[in-house]
């Protein structure tokens, strides 16, 4: 009798871990991956320079939207020529936000300082923005135009210097 009951049980709990299983694979399949084209989703975050942050905070100018960690060396590569280009657009309604998914506060804020980086700065690391987006592969970018649209997807570093990459934002001011 109590191996009825034992055996009963078992096959209960084998039928909600497969339910939940198979919940899992259903929900990792169906994650929103944004892609041009696509409304980028809302998120509020506070910058390091401890104002909170919207996509709409930045009253009609085109968002360039970086995610981003110290520990990946195609994001350390591709940050000088980040600030870099947030410094040639700055005055020509293009704002850069890097959001670091570093969980390390010290490591983030010593490559900061190291670093000078002058764009917007702020830190998830909770990696809730990111994964609004779809994005778990480093450095990752989204440019967003002024009615929320993503108008180009990076995924890789970029060499923001470049003519081409230059000529090509400014045609979307």
């Amino acid at each position: 009798m109590a191996s009825s009951k034992t055996d009963r049980a078992l096959r209960i709990l084998i039928g909600i871990l497969m339910g939940a299983f198979v919940y899992i694979l259903y929900a990792s399949m169906h994650e929103r991956v944004i892609g041009v084209g696509d409304t980028a989703p809302d998120f509020t975050i506070t910058a390091d320079n401890g104002r909170p942050i919207s996509p709409t905070s930045f009253g009609g100018k085109l968002l360039v939207l970086n995610f981003w960690a110290t520990w990946c060396p195609p994001c350390v590569q591709e940050t000088p020529s980040l600030d870099q280009f947030q410094r040639s657009l700055a005055g020509s309604g293009v704002v850069v936000l890097g959001v670091s998914v570093d969980k390390d506060e010290k490591a983030y804020r010593a490559f900061l300082d190291r670093n000078r980086v002058s764009f917007l700065t702020a830190r998830d690391p909770e990696n809730k923005i990111n994964a609004d987006f779809g994005t778990f592969k480093y450095p990752e970018t989204y440019i967003i135009n002024d009615k929320g649209k993503v108008v180009q997807k990076i995924i890789g570093p970029e060499n923001w210097t470049d003519g081409r990459m230059l000529d090509y934002v400014k045609s979307l001011l």
